[in-house]
């Protein structure tokens, strides 16, 4: 199979140093093998995903001489295909109906700070039920689905793994069980506004896109189980993954879509050009490299 990249933003905010770094990684990747790279907007937040943002990012891009096969791929487009993945989740007996609230979990994961949100608390299985059940999809209006993790991980074969490519993590790693249910627990995979979570739109649309290479953020590693996971559920091809180094301010702080003064927006009312851009996260200038026109 073609070697395919994607950059897969959301249109929540401007592109940021940090964005710049991704992009041009898969970008100059999927060019020196001779490949793909695809843009992907992941707009599934409909109350903060703007058009205005998505042209800028699109603007953005060619700024840093960044093209793209294909037309943009929106997942607001894609709620069929979600669906369908639910309802094989589902019919498998791996999702179940979950009304708690961010409050609930943080209180029943007894969080130190109320309202520091539940980000990072492991979901604590309030709603879990004792047997397997057939969960409706679409849920029931706030209602969130959630992977039972445990009967997830008992469905697949043993010896389940994924392959790392990246500096940071290179190698075969093994999908241990233990590890993700502490880590990890019963994710949402269908949000209590009706839409697909991350973790399965990502999944779905990846293979449906034919991405054989996932770069992104290290950030993402600790996802990486879960994703892989799925694809097996799904009966879904695994690409190989390269989780690269953070952006980060002069704090050591990850960049964020807050940091203004990082926004590529910002940078080239500055006088920025895409090669001040590269150099300031340490890349070199990738100048006469192109795509093909197929």
């Amino acid at each position: 199979m073609r070697h395919t990249e994607r950059f897969a933003p959301s249109p929540t905010g401007p592109l940021h140093l940090g964005h710049a770094f991704s992009a041009v990684t898969a970008w100059t990747a999927a060019k020196e093998a001779g490949g793909r790279f695809l843009l992907r907007l992941e707009d599934l937040d409909e109350t903060r995903s703007t058009p205005a943002f998505a042209a800028q990012i699109e603007s953005d891009l060619h700024w840093l001489g960044i093209d793209w096969h294909g037309p943009v791929l929106q997942q607001s487009t894609r709620h069929a295909a979600y669906a369908e993945a639910l309802r094989s989740l589902a019919a498998q007996g791996l999702l179940y109906p979950c009304r708690c609230s961010r409050r609930d979990i943080l209180e029943a994961a007894g969080a130190p700070q109320e309202g520091a949100g539940s980000r990072g608390a492991v979901y604590p299985g309030t709603c879990r039920p004792a047997h397997a059940v057939i969960a409706a999809v679409p849920p029931e209006p706030g209602t969130a689905l959630r992977l039972d993790l445990a009967r997830a991980l008992a469905a697949v074969p043993s010896g389940l793994h994924f392959t790392e490519i990246g500096p940071l993590h290179a190698g075969e790693h093994a999908i241990v069980p233990e590890t993700m249910i502490r880590e990890l627990g019963d994710v949402v995979l269908a949000r209590r506004d009706g839409a697909a979570a991350y973790h399965l739109a990502v999944v779905v649309d990846d293979a449906w896109q034919q991405v054989t290479h996932v770069t992104r953020g290290a950030d993402l590693f600790t996802a990486t189980p879960l994703h892989r996971l799925l694809q097996a559920l799904l009966g879904l091809p695994a690409p190989v993954w390269h989780h690269h180094r953070l952006i980060r301010d002069n704090t050591g702080r990850r960049l964020a879509k807050r940091d203004d003064a990082r926004g590529l927006g910002f940078l080239l009312a500055e006088g920025w050009t895409p090669q001040d851009i590269r150099r300031a996260v340490g890349l070199g200038s990738e100048e006469g490299l192109e795509f093909s026109d197929d």
